[in-house]
């Protein structure tokens, strides 16, 4: 399926000037761009009514669905601008294909990956010059809500996909210098069976109590346990994690009730590429804290689109702390974010055909 984009430039763009003082120090998620992407859904229609237009609130009746019943979906990905001038995004038909998958599981309309990433290779176009230099990236957030106005538990008739953009530095200030994490032992993130995997608002809302409880405690991120034992490492608040061991190899959480992140799967690539072995395996808090102690466990970092690699330098509980690598950064994290961040910046070489160049 295709669809026209109908573009419509802003009547008052944000000057130069005003744009270079914002991209300084944009921090990450506080400052957008002049324009949006947007395209409509609904069962008559289908979908339609696709436009780049002036970024601007949404006309939303006080019963539309979304705001009742959480039908909401999102997505995460970045472009970043190469040496050369040009332009890379990276794996957007991953993201496309994730969100067509979370679309499935919420019961929402289900956006045809090649609209996804036209919306979004649109809104790069027409805000490029937003796009940061050196380390920085534009953060691209698609996501689509349930606008069908009632009152009542079914799916949603109607749909609002958008994509908005925000130019971004490092997720966590300071750059990847080791994080502290806190483990939750009384909340839990996904059970079996729920939306663990699914990329929805409602995962996040639920891990906002966690992860006050994680920064009260001086920790950066909070880390959550399987919702029936209460033993196996899941993920972080907003990442996936993983754990590498005095042999070389690797581990991660497998998945099912974890995100399956799209920095995880390339993490797991890379590393299989350089000849390290990679186990998708339970991984209990106890074990863990053994390892790490013994010295079987040489590092853990945590992965995701925005923060790419973080090395995860404390794990702190109620039990105890334990310490990881002395609280330092890993040769082998510090490697693999190397690696990826110079094929997303178009430094190295793209085995993978993981870059898209927009044009």
């Amino acid at each position: 399926m295709t669809l026209t984009f109908d573009i419509k430039p802003t009547t008052n763009p944000t000057s130069d000037q005003e744009r270079a003082a914002k991209l300084a120090n944009p921090g990450f998620g506080r400052v957008f761009t002049d324009h949006m992407a947007v395209v409509q859904y609904s069962q008559d229609k289908g979908w339609h009514s696709a436009r780049v237009e002036s970024r601007a609130n949404f006309p939303l009746d006080p019963a539309a669905a979304v705001l009742h019943y959480a039908q909401e979906i999102f997505e995460g990905l970045k472009a970043y601008k190469r040496d050369d001038g040009g332009v890379n995004l990276f794996r957007p038909v991953a993201n496309a294909q994730r969100f067509w998958n979370s679309a499935e599981r919420m019961a929402m309309a289900q956006l045809p990956p090649e609209v996804f990433i036209e919306a979004v290779e649109q809104l790069v176009r027409i805000d490029r010059a937003w796009i940061p230099g050196g380390e920085g990236s534009l953060y691209l957030r698609p996501f689509m809500i349930a606008n069908e106005v009632f009152l009542g538990v079914k799916p949603s008739a109607e749909y609002i996909f958008a994509v908005i953009a925000s130019p971004v530095g490092s997720y966590f200030k300071g750059g990847p210098a080791p994080v502290s994490i806190w483990v939750s032992e009384n909340y839990t993130r996904a059970a079996v069976g729920g939306t663990g995997g699914v990329k929805c608002g409602g995962n996040y809302a639920a891990s906002l109590k966690a992860q006050a409880e994680a920064m009260a405690q001086g920790c950066d991120q909070v880390v959550f346990l399987d919702a029936i034992e209460r033993r196996y490492v899941e993920e972080l608040g907003g990442m996936n994690v993983f754990f590498v061991f005095a042999d070389g190899s690797l581990s991660t959480p497998p998945l099912g009730t974890i995100l399956p992140g799209i920095t995880r799967d390339s993490i797991i690539k890379l590393a299989r590429d350089a000849g390290r072995e990679v186990r998708e395996e339970p991984y209990s808090i106890d074990q863990w804290r053994a390892d790490a102690a013994s010295g079987k466990l040489k590092e853990a970092f945590a992965c995701g689109t925005a923060a790419v690699i973080s090395p995860i330098g404390k794990v702190r509980s109620a039990s105890g702390d334990v310490v990881i690598n002395g609280g330092e950064a890993g040769p082998v994290a510090m490697g693999l974010r190397k690696q990826l961040v110079d094929i997303q910046y178009g430094r190295s070489p793209d085995l993978h055909q993981w870059i898209r160049d927009v044009k």
